[in-house]
C-alpha cells in the first residue's frame, strides 16, 4: 500500500494533477486526494485549481461537471462506468413537458444529473446550495429535477413557490425508512441523528439536522454532542471520525453503499496517471449548452 500511494504521489507531481474526492469513495483513495468533498465545492476546486489535469475520485456526472467548466484541462476519471442511477431518471424529452405543462417555469436540476439534461436546464443545484439559489429565483414555478425528495425538503421552507417534480431519487438514500430512524433512535437514544435530504420527508422530519454531506460534516464538528448517527452514505464516516476523534459516529445500517463509488480504487488511479486512459470527452456542442446552467450556479451561489 505504502508503495503504491508513493508513486500516486509522484506521478501527481510530474504530471501536474490535482487529485479531487467525494466523501463517498474509499477511506484510502480519500487519503490520497488532494480536495476532498461535496459536489458543490469539488466543482469549485475543479473550475479553479491550476493544475492542467483533474483526476476526479467519483461518478461520472462530476468528472463531466469539470469538463464542461474547464475545457481547456485533461479530466481523468478510475473508472469510466462509476456513473450514478439518478441521473438517468429524467430526460431532456421530459424536460420539454414539463416546460409546456408549467409555462414560465424555472428548471432547477440537481447537479446529479447527465450533461444532457443539464443543457436543457435554467440553474444547477447541488444540496449545499440549491435552497439559496432558488430563494434567489424571480420564477413562482420550479421544477425541481431529478431528485425529488430533496426538492420536497426545499418546498416545505419556500410557501411563495409552486414546486413541480419528476420521480427521480437515489436509489441509497431513498431506503431510509421513518421506522429504520426510530429503531436507530431508541438504540442510541443520546445521539444526534445527522440525515442528507435526499431521504423522503417523513424520515428527514424526524432527525436533528439535515443538509449535504459538508453539511452534516460541520454540524457535528461544531455540536457539542458526542455521539451522532449519520444517515447518508457511509464513506463520509471517515472525514467524521478523523476530525472528531473524541465524538462517537454509528453508521446507519439500512442505508447501505454506492456500488459505483466504491469502484474508484487505489490500483485504477495509479493506472490512469500513468496512462491517462479514461479521459472525460463530450461534443463541443453538449459543452457549451450545459455550461450557461453551472455557470449560473457558481453565479448565483457567491
Amino acid at each position: 500500500m505504502k508503495q503504491l500511494t508513493e508513486r500516486i504521489e509522484q506521478l501527481k507531481k510530474e504530471k501536474d494533477v490535482v487529485v479531487l474526492a467525494h466523501f463517498y469513495v474509499e477511506d484510502d483513495v480519500q487519503d490520497i486526494a488532494d480536495y476532498i468533498g461535496d459536489s458543490y465545492y469539488l466543482s469549485k476546486i475543479a473550475a479553479d485549481a491550476p493544475q492542467s489535469t483533474i483526476l476526479f475520485c467519483g461518478v461520472r456526472f462530476m468528472g463531466e461537471s469539470a469538463k464542461i467548466l474547464s475545457p481547456e484541462k485533461t479530466v481523468l476519471m478510475p473508472d469510466l462506468t462509476a456513473d450514478c442511477p439518478m441521473a438517468h431518471m429524467i430526460t431532456p424529452e421530459d424536460v420539454a413537458k414539463m416546460r409546456e405543462q408549467y409555462p414560465g417555469c424555472a428548471v432547477v436540476c440537481y447537479i446529479n444529473s447527465t450533461s444532457e439534461t443539464k443543457a436543457v436546464s435554467d440553474v444547477i443545484v447541488t444540496s449545499a446550495n440549491a435552497k439559496k439559489i432558488v430563494e434567489s429565483l424571480p420564477n413562482e414555478d420550479i421544477c425541481f429535477i431529478p431528485d425529488c425528495n430533496l426538492g420536497r425538503f426545499l418546498q416545505k421552507d419556500m410557501p411563495g413557490k409552486r414546486f413541480h417534480f419528476h420521480n427521480g431519487c437515489c436509489p441509497i438514500h431513498s431506503r431510509v425508512t421513518p421506522e429504520g430512524i426510530a429503531a436507530a433512535k431508541a438504540e442510541h437514544p443520546e445521539a444526534k441523528v445527522l440525515i442528507h435530504p435526499e431521504c423522503v420527508p417523513e424520515a428527514v422530519a424526524m432527525c436533528d439536522y439535515a443538509g449535504s454531506t459538508s453539511g452534516i460534516i460541520k454540524y457535528a464538528t461544531e455540536s457539542d454532542a458526542k455521539e451522532f448517527i449519520i444517515v447518508t452514505e457511509p464513506g463520509v464516516m471517515h472525514r467524521l471520525r478523523t476530525q472528531n476523534p473524541d465524538k462517537t459516529f454509528y453508521p446507519f445500517e439500512q442505508m447501505g453503499v454506492c456500488e459505483d463509488m466504491k469502484k474508484i480504487t487505489l490500483e485504477k488511479v495509479l493506472h490512469v496517471l500513468e496512462t491517462f486512459d479514461n479521459q472525460v470527452e463530450m461534443p463541443e456542442q453538449l459543452r457549451e449548452d450545459a455550461k450557461s446552467a453551472l455557470v449560473r450556479m457558481r453565479e448565483l451561489a457567491q
